[in-house]
C-alpha cells in the first residue's frame, strides 16, 4: 500500500470489551512507524457478568452486537473524521469467544463492503504484544526482544525477532496467571474481575503471612503453572473460615500472598528467559500487567540489572480497539496484504507462534 500515513480502524470483541478505535500510522524511517490515536470508544461489561462469577459468552456476543454500531460512530466523532479517511479495517480474528469473535468480523467486513475498504484480521495476542510499541519513544526499540503476555485467558514468553515473526518459549501448561486471580478473588468474595480486586485488598495485606507456593519458579523451563496455587488458596479459605466466613484482615493477607506469589514467578521466568536468550529488552503487555506490584518489581529488575522493559499505557493493559488497529497498520506497513470485504472465518483457537 506504499509508505504513506494510514489510518485504521480497530474493532476487539474477543471477550467481554468491546473496543472501536481509528489510529493513524506515519512512516518513520528510523524504524517503526509512529501511531496517533485519533478516537476510541471502549464498553466494559464487566457489571454484566459480575452476578456470574465470570463471562457468560451468549450474554458477551449479545451485547457486542448492541454496541459496536454506537461505539463505532463515537470513535469517528472523537478522532473528527469521516468513513472516508479510513483506509482499512482491522478487527480480532482470533483467539477468544467464538460468538463474540464473529460478531466483530460480520461488522467490520459489512463495513468494509459499504465503504469499499479493505479487511485485515488480526491475533487479539499481537494486538497486546505490540501495543507498548504505541509510545513514540518505543519507536526506536530494536528486534528481537522478549514479551510476556499475561492475561486473564493467556500467561506467555515469546520472542519477538520483527512484527509477525513469533517464536513460543514458554506458556502455561494449565490455568493463566490471571484466572489465578480471577478464581481466587471469587474463593475469597472479593469480587469480579479479580486482578483489580486482589491488587487493592493486597494494599493492605501482610503478604508473609501465607507460605503460597510458586509452582515452577525453580525449574529451568520457561512454562508456568497456576492451578496447583488457586488450589492452595482453596485449601487455606476452607480451612480458615468460620460460620461467618474470613474476616478483612485474613482477606487482605491472602490477597497480598497470593500477588506476591504470582509476581515472584513472573520475575523469575522473565529472568529466566533474558539469561537463556541473551535479549536484555523485555515487553510487558496483557491484562495483568496493570498489577502496580509486578510493574514495581520489574522496575527494580531494570534498575539493578540494566534490562530495558516496556509497558503498555494503563488504558491499554484491558482489551480495547486501539491495539487491533496498531497491529493491523503494523502489519500493512511490514507487508501483508489485506483482503477485500466478503466470505470470513474466526480462530477461537489460534497459536501466536
Amino acid at each position: 500500500m506504499g509508505q504513506a500515513d494510514r489510518v485504521i480502524l480497530g474493532i476487539e470483541t474477543s471477550c467481554d470489551e468491546t473496543g472501536v478505535a481509528l489510529v493513524r500510522l506515519t512512516p518513520n524511517r528510523s524504524g517503526l512507524p509512529t501511531g496517533e490515536i485519533l478516537g476510541q470508544a471502549l464498553h466494559s461489561q464487566i457489571a454484566m457478568h459480575s452476578d456470574y462469577g465470570g463471562v457468560v459468552p451468549e450474554l458477551a456476543s449479545r451485547d457486542h452486537i448492541l454496541r459496536l454500531p454506537h461505539l463505532a460512530r463515537a470513535a469517528l466523532r472523537e478522532a473528527r473524521s469521516s468513513w472516508s479517511d479510513i483506509d482499512a479495517i482491522a478487527y480480532t480474528e482470533g483467539p477468544g469467544l467464538a460468538g463474540a469473535l464473529l460478531v466483530g468480523a460480520s461488522t467490520a467486513h459489512g463495513l468494509a463492503a459499504a465503504i469499499n475498504r479493505p479487511t485485515l484480521g488480526v491475533h487479539h495476542l499481537e494486538g497486546h504484544l505490540l501495543s507498548p510499541l504505541l509510545d513514540r519513544d518505543a519507536a526506536a526499540l530494536v528486534f528481537p526482544f522478549l514479551a510476556l503476555l499475561v492475561s486473564g485467558g493467556h500467561t506467555q514468553i515469546m520472542e519477538v525477532r520483527g512484527v509477525g515473526d513469533y517464536a513460543l518459549l514458554g506458556e502455561t501448561i494449565d490455568d493463566a496467571a490471571g484466572e489465578a486471580f480471577d478464581k481466587s478473588a471469587q474463593l475469597l468474595g472479593l469480587g469480579y474481575p479479580g486482578g483489580p480486586a486482589i491488587s487493592q485488598w493486597a494494599r493492605q495485606g501482610n503478604p508473609k503471612r501465607f507460605d503460597l507456593p510458586r509452582p515452577l519458579m525453580k525449574r529451568e523451563t520457561l512454562d508456568f503453572s497456576f492451578a496447583g496455587l488457586k488450589t492452595a488458596v482453596l485449601t487455606q479459605v476452607q480451612k480458615l473460615q468460620g460460620a461467618n466466613g474470613l474476616d478483612d484482615q485474613t482477606k487482605a493477607d491472602m490477597a497480598a500472598s497470593l500477588q506476591a506469589a504470582i509476581v515472584d514467578v513472573l520475575i523469575a521466568k522473565c529472568q529466566r528467559a533474558i539469561d537463556q536468550t541473551g535479549i536484555a529488552r523485555l515487553v510487558i503487555a496483557g491484562g495483568v500487567s496493570a498489577n502496580q506490584e509486578l510493574r514495581s518489581k520489574l522496575y527494580r529488575l531494570e534498575k539493578t540489572d540494566g534490562i530495558e522493559i516496556l509497558f503498555p499505557a494503563p488504558s491499554l493493559c484491558t482489551d480495547n480497539g486501539v491495539m487491533i488497529a496498531w497491529a493491523g497498520g503494523l502489519r500493512l506497513f511490514s507487508g501483508a496484504r489485506p483482503v477485500n470485504a466478503g466470505a470470513f472465518g474466526v480462530k477461537p483457537r489460534w497459536p501466536l507462534s
